[in-house]
C-alpha cells in the first residue's frame, strides 16, 4: 500500500471505526480478492465488538500489498458515503505534492554548524 493511502486510513481511523461494519460483505470480499487470508478473517471475527474488528482490519490492511486500498474501497458497497470520503481524502493527499515529488524529512543542522 502506498504511503499516502496509509496516511488516509490513519487520518480517518476513528471515523471508519464508527461507520464501517466489517462483518459480512467487507471481510468476505477482501478474502475473496486475496487481500486477507483465512487466518486474518478468523482473527478479525474473534474480536468482541464491531469497533475492535474494524480497528484490527485497519491495522492489517497497510501490510497487504499495493492493491489493498483499492480493494478495500471496492468492498465498501454497503457504505458509499465512507467510500466517497476515502476517495476524497486520497485525492486531497495526491494534490498536496507536485507530481513526481515524494515526501521526505528535512534534518536541521546543529546550530554550531551554522555560519
Amino acid at each position: 500500500m502506498e504511503t499516502r493511502d496509509k496516511q488516509v486510513l490513519r487520518s480517518l481511523r476513528l471515523e471508519l471505526g464508527a461507520e464501517v461494519l466489517v462483518e459480512g460483505l467487507v471481510l468476505q470480499y477482501l478474502y475473496q480478492e486475496g487481500i486477507l487470508t483465512e487466518n486474518h478473517v478468523q482473527e478479525i471475527n474473534a474480536q468482541t465488538t464491531g469497533l475492535r474488528k474494524t480497528m484490527l482490519l485497519l491495522d492489517i490492511l497497510p501490510s497487504r500489498g499495493p492493491k489493498a486500498f483499492d480493494t478495500f474501497l471496492d468492498s465498501l458497497q454497503e457504505f458509499p458515503w465512507v467510500r466517497e470520503k476515502l476517495k476524497k481524502a486520497r485525492k486531497e493527499a495526491m494534490t498536496d505534492l507536485p507530481a513526481g515529488f515524494k515526501q521526505f524529512t528535512c534534518l536541521r543542522l546543529p546550530s554550531c554548524w551554522e555560519y
